[in-house]
């Protein structure tokens, strides 16, 4: 049970780190579409997505084989100026 418990942790923190580049793609492809409302321009914001798709992917699967999904996850998120004490200096 505590390794589907992992498992299920993993593919959540794997999506996660998969829709980053995806969502920034995105937002350039559709960036691409606005000014060339075209066939084109729908091809290519298309191409330019599955980049994004193919680069999420490809990271996910490089964090997920190093260190684990959420180990990556838990390092981005952390705040270390927070960790770090007072020197005794309050206002």
């Amino acid at each position: 049970m505590k390794k589907i418990l992992e498992n299920i942790i993993e593919l959540i923190g794997w999506v996660q780190i998969m829709i980053s580049p995806i969502l920034i793609c995105s937002f350039i492809g559709f960036i691409i579409y606005y000014n060339f409302q075209n066939t084109l321009g729908l091809v290519i914001s298309f191409i330019v997505i599955a980049i994004g798709l193919y680069l999420g992917i490809r990271l996910a699967n490089k964090k997920y084989k190093s260190t684990g999904t959420i180990d990556f996850l838990s390092r981005i998120h952390s705040s270390p100026e927070l960790d770090k004490k007072e020197d005794g200096k309050k206002k």
